[in-house]
């Protein structure tokens, strides 16, 4: 959460009068009144800085400091020490403090250097960030495939909300892939390296729901098809998302959320808070220009995962599939890419099928996964489907395969 500050201070009052100061600010205090609960809430991938008192029992501001330097030492550390400790003050910058103050201090001076410590620790993440996209290509480019305005928007939109860690609500037809979508959000984000999380939020309860915010601390939650959460699951989602500490929440939805919010069955406070930032994906129909470059690609990936060949994709193909509409969107073309690698016809072309072809096709596919399973061995392709190799030479003639395709 963009302002997080860890407030560390064994002084209950301290610690309330520090925090009220900070929320005036528009910053987002976690407290806490020792070493050994401050250091449970720090991790390299905390966005925030660390504001720490230096004498504390038991293990004090220094101590607190070596320990945040081994986690990440660029994380900052802004260590408070007491009236006219000028020694004190200069150890701490000397063991690595981004910076210390003088209790009591001015609340300009706190905020002031709180600011600069967060604009340090931004650019420290965004940088990191960039590295990562550079050493592993950019997720949305690799992953959000299309030429259109519309897919370039897309992948606009996804790269920048990938940079907050803010609430964001992926909305699209059913088939446009909000998981995938969400997905490449947290590739994007500052926690990719830490846990995704996927929940069905039709199967989501208040107890799976902490259970979830939990395995997924530090890292991203995704809910799919969030409309689904009973009245129950949706209370418990606000008030978790109320006390959220260090877990982003991505839903998903082909619903018209604010018409259900506004109909009675979804929470309005829950729809508020998930709306903070959208990510619209716009449905194949709209965008029929980036269909061949999506069903080479289905059809590349699918003869990949079954060691098939790679069949020829003519320009009348293609042609066939821009007339139509998709309403299934990208999970129908690609169970057209799968069909059409494996060489059987198009869903629409079986229901004006008779038995005979029916069954011809399924015969092909199994004489296909035979040989693909066997590295293209026709006789140990033969003994897999307990055929004789005569009638199964017959059957690969008959259907114009070559065992040799798969080897």
């Amino acid at each position: 959460m963009a302002g997080s500050v860890i407030l560390v201070d064994d002084d209950a009052a301290v610690r309330e009068a520090l925090s009220q100061t900070l929320m005036l600010a528009d910053l987002h205090p976690r407290t806490a009144g020792s070493f050994i609960v401050a250091k449970d809430m720090i991790d390299a991938e905390f966005d925030g800085v660390i504001l720490s008192d230096i004498r504390m029992p038991g293990k004090d501001g220094f101590a607190l400091l070596e320990y945040v330097r081994s986690v990440d030492a660029d994380l900052p550390v802004i260590l408070l020490t007491g009236e006219g400790d000028i020694p004190m003050a200069l150890r701490s910058v000397a063991a690595g403090a981004f910076d210390f103050l003088e209790k009591p201090c001015a609340t300009k001076d706190l905020l002031d250097v709180i600011h600069k410590a967060l604009r340090t620790r931004a650019l420290v993440l965004e940088n990191r960030r960039l590295k990562r996209q550079l050493e592993k290509g950019d997720a949305a480019a690799r992953l959000l495939l299309g030429q259109s305005a519309l897919a370039n928007e897309l992948r606009a939109r996804v790269r920048s909300v990938a940079r907050t860690s803010a609430e964001v609500l992926v909305t699209g037809a059913p088939g446009t892939g909000t998981s995938k979508v969400a997905e490449v959000i947290h590739l994007l984000s500052g926690v990719a390296t830490r846990s995704f999380l996927k929940l069905s939020a039709a199967l989501a309860t208040p107890e799976t729901l902490q259970t979830a915010f939990e395995d997924a601390r530090g890292g991203t939650l995704f809910l799919d098809e969030i409309a689904a959460l009973t009245p129950a699951a949706q209370f418990a989602l606000l008030h978790l998302l109320e006390g959220n500490r260090g877990t982003r929440v991505i839903a998903g939805t082909y619903r018209d959320l604010a018409a259900e919010a506004e109909a009675g069955r979804f929470n309005h406070d829950l729809f508020y808070k998930l709306d903070l930032m959208r990510v619209r994906i716009p449905a194949l129909k709209d965008r029929r220009e980036d269909i061949p470059a999506l069903f080479r690609h289905f059809v590349a990936q699918a003869c990949e995962q079954a060691a098939l060949p790679l069949p020829d994709i003519t320009p009348e193909v293609i042609s066939r599939l821009m007339a139509q509409d998709w309403p299934g969107n990208a999970r129908s073309l690609m169970n057209a890419a799968m069909r059409f690698a494996m060489g059987l016809p198009e869903a629409e072309d079986v229901q004006d099928m008779g038995l005979v072809e029916q069954l011809a096709n399924v015969e092909r596919s199994l004489l296909i996964e035979a040989l693909r399973r066997e590295g293209g061995n026709a006789t140990d392709a033969a003994r897999r489907l307990k055929l004789p190799r005569k009638t199964f030479y017959d059957k690969l003639s008959r259907h114009r395969i070559r065992a040799d395709m798969f080897r």
